[in-house]
């Protein structure tokens, strides 16, 4: 069902893509061999049979994927760094010129956490040694491939005693190149029985740290609502099911709430009606909303963001000139510093043939 035809020309801006469901399959296999890591495949084929699906499957049956390779990546300190360098590289031949990219630390660290991820053996790959792997990696990338690239890092709703240490994280390398921080995971645990969560955002808040939560993609629009009043979320990852509740959904169109939509993820994992002409992305192109589209896991949906374009080409109607403003809009909600946003703006307004016509 993937539609991989090309169909935007201009430059792309991304906001909801995990690192850790980029990596490169040579890659994963590359260090499975070199650390002596037992992977369920040994060749690239028969790997992505196993870590990627075309056919819908529930959202626990999607996060399982990751148990199968990503030991061959965490806790490595070259892999690290090779991942965030490549990631970059795929990016820029999509055709993308700005992307936020994001994380947990934790995950890809091997000690100082509880538990270890992946069942490994504690070693001495901090999650503040990922970030700064990360950070050598993104920045080698840019320079190698002319594209802007920015992380954002994430707390796991299954461990709050994470969160003030991502936030810490956060603060420490605010702008080289962390610009926010996320709240992903399961969206049945509740943020007022996980204070850690919400210190951590608390935190953000007064520092200045932008923020984004998970919510809205399987959880209700309740769990929306308590990301932007309780976390004081400035944008929400998917929000698809926001459309249920009239009245907070005409609250945050009226805030001009950054919705960051994954269509073709979303499909995958049962996010939303397997019909794409009920999407609500549909809804939020009728209503002007403030949205953009995403690869979200692109190693395990095999798809680039055309995947997404192609869907919202093929069963949304989108034209060229909402695929602009949905990349303007990108742009616009981005966590860029004041002056780099402009910047990108008018590249992208340049590029687009159009005149900026307001101010920030």
């Amino acid at each position: 069902m993937l539609y991989n035809m090309k169909t935007s020309t201009f430059p792309q801006v991304e906001l909801h893509v995990h690192l850790d469901g980029s990596f490169k399959p040579e890659t994963i296999l590359h260090f499975a061999k070199k650390r002596q890591i037992q992977l369920p495949a040994d060749t690239v084929e028969d790997l992505l049979k196993i870590i990627s699906y075309e056919e819908p499957l529930s959202l626990t049956e999607f996060l399982a994927k990751f148990n199968h390779y990503m030991p061959a990546i965490a806790g490595d300190r070259e892999a690290i760094k090779r991942v965030a360098y490549e990631f970059v590289e795929m990016k820029a031949k999509e055709g993308v010129v700005y992307v936020e990219v994001r994380y947990s630390p934790h995950f890809l660290a091997n000690s100082k956490v509880d538990p270890i991820p992946w069942g490994q053996e504690e070693g001495d790959v901090t999650p503040d040694d990922v970030v700064n792997l990360v950070n050598q990696g993104l920045r080698e990338g840019e320079k190698k491939f002319n594209i802007k690239a920015r992380s954002i890092l994430c707390c796991m709703r299954h461990m709050p005693n994470w969160s003030l240490e991502v936030v810490e994280l956060c603060k420490k390398y605010h702008n080289n190149t962390v610009v926010a921080i996320d709240l992903a995971g399961d969206e049945s645990l509740n943020c007022e029985a996980a204070p850690g969560h919400r210190q951590a955002y608390e935190e953000a808040v007064r520092c200045g740290i932008h923020r984004t939560v998970h919510a809205g993609e399987v959880g209700p629009p309740s769990v929306v609502k308590e990301a932007v009043d309780v976390l004081k979320a400035e944008r929400i990852g998917h929000g698809y099911h926001t459309v249920e509740d009239p009245t907070l959904y005409r609250e945050l169109l009226n805030r001009n709430m950054h919705f960051e939509t994954c269509p073709w993820s979303s499909y995958l994992t049962g996010a939303c009606d397997p019909d794409f002409t009920k999407h609500p992305v549909i809804q939020f192109k009728k209503d002007k909303a403030n949205y953009s589209l995403n690869t979200d896991d692109p190693l395990i949906f095999r798809s680039t963001l055309d995947v997404d374009y192609n869907l919202a080409t093929k069963h949304m109607s989108f034209t060229q000139e909402e695929f602009k403003r949905v990349n303007i809009n990108a742009a616009r909600s981005s966590f860029l510093p004041k002056k780099e946003k402009e910047e990108l703006l008018d590249m992208l307004h340049e590029a687009y043939g159009m005149v900026l016509s307001t101010a920030l």
